[in-house]
């Protein structure tokens, strides 16, 4: 039963990590993108502790009641220690990564990152659910783990236009605010149902409508970053 319930956790990272794989126009070599989702995975012991210390200061060994709490922790026990530790651990690894020398790398690795955490993520999620553990692997291989993706390619897509088309502040802000926002909306709408009878009612059909819009931002990227490519290279042979 628990290779089932493993299974059923690490399957939709999987399925992500092929897909932007085979979209890349040059795929990387399989071993460094199995390195990418290797420290995504081992950054979760880190990630995790600066979240507990984060939770601390601000909530003691409480949980938050409100709404404006909830918003709290999603934006700044979840979504920064998360975005902030994936971004310098994407700096780490293309800084040491001979295979990177384009744009669209930065997308792929940071997506391989982020899956990564978000495996070990969701195996945890997955294992603690107990006898739900099939509702809890559906509703995260359909939302949270798309989540990760999706804020990933965000993240990639800023780094590549900082290092590739305009090396500005803005842009360099870009790289983790963007990511951090979709992060932290995301879970605060996910959130809030645990704290208020009446959003609960109605997050899960926000959170799904706010994900499909998510997925198609970053589908856009995706497709913004595959024509700038091929504007590069026809430049190159022109």
């Amino acid at each position: 039963m628990y290779s089932i319930m493993i299974a059923a956790a690490v399957l939709p990272a999987v399925f992500l990590g092929l897909y932007i794989w085979r979209k890349d126009p040059h795929p990387e070599p399989f071993r460094w993108v199995f390195r990418a989702f290797l420290l995504g995975m081992v950054i979760c012991m880190p990630v995790a502790t600066i979240e507990q210390y984060i939770h601390y200061f601000l909530f003691g060994e409480g949980e938050p009641t409100t709404l404006l709490g909830s918003t709290t922790m999603a934006f700044f026990v979840a979504a920064l220690p998360e975005e902030g530790v994936k971004l310098f651990a994407l700096w780490l690894f293309l800084k040491r990564c001979p295979e990177y020398d384009e744009d669209f790398d930065c997308i792929v690795y940071a997506v391989f990152i982020s899956l990564g955490f978000a495996t070990v993520e969701n195996i945890g999620y997955v294992l603690m659910s107990g006898k739900a553990w099939m509702s809890t692997a559906v509703m995260r291989a359909l939302l949270a783990v798309p989540g990760h993706y999706a804020f990933a390619i965000l993240m990639g897509f800023y780094y590549a236009i900082y290092a590739f088309v305009d090396p500005s502040r803005k842009n360099a802000w870009k790289i983790l605010l963007v990511p951090f926002a979709a992060h932290g909306v995301y879970d605060s709408i996910a959130m809030s149902g645990g704290v208020d009878p009446i959003a609960a009612s109605v997050c899960t059909i926000v959170l799904i409508y706010f994900c499909v819009k998510l997925q198609k931002g970053a589908s856009q990227k995706i497709s913004d970053m595959i024509a700038q490519n091929k504007r590069n290279q026809l430049e190159r042979n022109a």
